[in-house]
């Protein structure tokens, strides 16, 4: 028994944002840095967040912190290629959300990269824990 995670197909996943491959995202292997996937992850999450009207990044009195996060990768990403960042919410604690992400080639039906952030959400000023609305 593989202790690998099987990747979780599109349909999985209700919300999608595009994103393009950038130049400066390609390392010398000739594909997208490992580390480039969690800007990605970042992104599909506060994009998510702003268009749903629950945060607000300049004034907003609660903000979420990455507490955790998680990536397998399947198949490579390179530049330039179209990206769907599908997102999904797995998961509503007291005061925390895990958030779960597929990355797909435009197109493709399987994630190129799958995974998760756990986000806390705490007050702007006192950085303690908050009671998700």
């Amino acid at each position: 028994m593989s202790d690998k995670p099987q990747p979780r197909p599109r349909d999985a996943y209700r919300h999608f944002l595009p994103i393009t491959t950038r130049w400066m995202d390609n390392d010398v292997y000739g594909h997208v840095n490992n580390v480039v996937y969690y800007s990605y992850f970042d992104t599909v999450v506060n994009a998510y967040l702003i268009r749903a009207g629950v945060l607000d990044v300049e004034h907003g009195q609660t903000i979420g912190l990455v507490v955790e996060t998680q990536c397998n990768y399947f198949a490579p990403l390179v530049f330039p290629q179209a990206v769907d960042a599908g997102l999904r919410v797995a998961k509503l604690g007291t005061s925390s959300v895990r958030y779960e992400i597929g990355l797909f080639a435009a197109g493709d039906a399987a994630p190129a990269a799958q995974g998760h952030f756990v986000h806390v959400y705490v007050d702007r000023g006192t950085r303690r824990p908050v009671a998700l609305p």
